[in-house]
């Protein structure tokens, strides 16, 4: 089930706030445990115990690190990442491993039959995050196996986040109020989040489609810079519109959850980007990566050992291939760079700065959307070499007024109306409801609605 789904918007979310409302307070994790199972079980219920399993072994583990506080808790907390993190990479890397033996001995050992289970980046990463802070005394043991499953099947972030650790919602489990005012912006976040989603990720992404379909030898340059630009305005609009729509349905639960994304193609430096981009995945690779080996309090050789690894991290984190390991590298690098004083120059050349970071990230994209390295090339090579074409023209006319509309909303133009008019109940809830109703008939008339993050 997804959020940009008409089942998901006129027959789980009516029914379930119904009840969730209705319900008292203290049966309300309960409910929202059960129906965050109904919401995953939907769309993949034979790994539905996969979930359960990591609910199970965590709690556990939880249980016996407060138990055996200063003496086995460290056991305790290694069998429990060990356990996380082989759960990870049976499930996501084991055959990409097993093809790169292959590739290097000349081995025929054989894949294993398994798909990825969704959101298994997403909730490994949370579920670590609670036994790693109790263990460092950050957190109390969490007694109660709805409460820690409430928090780590709750459905708004289960599939494709935010990254929510435990700590940020330890204290919601246990009580909340819920009031109209958030119920109200909740609605209005979500329903922000869903035209994000809908109305400008469909349209860029659709494009990105067509131009795949044609095949990268085929694009002209024109046509090659426009896919990137789609794919970059894309993977944005769709990412970051779940984004929205997790933390306002968060926010008609009852809980606050962290914000995502800061508009970050308005930065003037790579460094800077990846303090706006996924937000919570980066704090999450800082607090429970490179801090604990050392972070930059270390020599500048340690230092730069330490990014080194939390960039492959990073990039491998995102899928099993090498493109990905390549993405995540290719931003180390151009960090590194930064770092040497190359920032400083970006920070005097303000508009230099917005052109290089722009086409850094573009690059970037590229790197992160083609898994074939042969493929990836070609396409590369288009962008400078490929020609002139009147296609252009055609989907220029067809797509022009969605990538505008998504160049300036990227840029914060829209955040800054929207302040503007959301307290003008007048005109703010007409114009969401029009926006609402303009979503939903594009999902009943579109086939195309992928969420792209599900697949890592």
């Amino acid at each position: 089930m997804v959020f940009s789904s008409l089942l998901f918007l006129f027959w789980f979310i009516p029914i379930f706030f119904i009840v969730y409302y209705l319900v008292p307070g203290k049966i309300k994790n309960p409910v929202l445990f059960l129906g965050s199972i109904i919401f995953y079980g939907w769309g993949e219920p034979k790994y539905l115990i996969l979930l359960l399993v990591s609910i199970t072994v965590n709690w556990l583990a939880g249980i016996l690190i407060g138990r055996f506080r200063g003496r086995a808790d460290k056991a305790v907390l290694i069998c429990a990442i060990v356990f996380d993190i082989g759960m990870l990479f049976f499930f996501k890397y084991i055959n990409f491993f097993i093809e790169n033996i292959n590739a290097v001995s000349g081995a025929s050992i054989g894949k294993v039959n398994i798909t990825l289970p969704l959101g298994i980046s997403f909730y490994t990463f949370q579920i670590m995050s609670y036994v790693i802070d109790l263990y460092r005394g950050k957190v109390e043991v969490e007694k109660s196996f709805i409460n820690l499953g409430t928090y780590l099947c709750m459905f708004p972030q289960l599939i494709a986040g935010p990254i929510v650790v435990y700590s940020n919602v330890s204290q919601g489990l246990k009580e909340r109020h819920i009031g109209l005012p958030d119920v109200e912006e909740g609605l209005k976040i979500f329903t922000l989040g869903l035209a994000s989603k809908v109305l400008i990720a469909n349209n860029a992404g659709a494009l990105w489609k067509e131009l795949e379909e044609i095949g990268y030898a085929n694009l002209s340059s024109p046509l090659a810079w426009l896919g990137m630009l789609a794919y970059t305005l894309q993977i944005y609009f769709d990412f970051n519109g779940y984004s929205m729509m997790a933390i306002g349905l968060g926010r008609m639960l009852g809980f606050e959850f962290p914000k995502n994304f800061n508009l970050p193609y308005t930065s003037l430096s790579i460094t800077e980007y990846w303090r706006r981009w996924h937000m919570t995945l980066s704090g999450w690779f800082r607090d429970y990566l490179y801090i604990p080996l050392g972070g930059n309090r270390v020599g500048k050789g340690r230092m730069v050992f330490n990014l080194f690894v939390v960039w492959f991290a990073t990039g491998f984190w995102h899928g099993a291939d090498w493109n990905f390991i390549l993405w995540g590298l290719y931003f180390f690098v151009l960090l590194m760079i930064e770092r040497s004083g190359f920032k400083g120059f970006l920070l005097r050349h303000k508009a230099a700065a917005r052109v290089y970071s722009l086409l850094a990230i573009g690059f970037g994209w590229m790197l992160f959307a083609i898994s074939d390295l042969k493929q990836l090339g070609l396409y590369l090579s288009r962008l400078f070499t490929g020609g002139m074409s009147s296609e252009v023209l055609f989907y220029i006319r067809n797509y022009g007024f969605i990538l505008i509309l998504g160049c300036i909303l990227s840029s914060g133009i829209g955040n800054k109306i929207y302040a503007g008019i959301k307290d003008k109940a007048a005109v703010c809830i007409p114009l969401l409801i029009a926006i609402f109703i303009l979503c939903v008939a594009y999902l009943a008339d579109a086939s195309f609605n992928p969420f792209l993050y599900f697949r890592f």
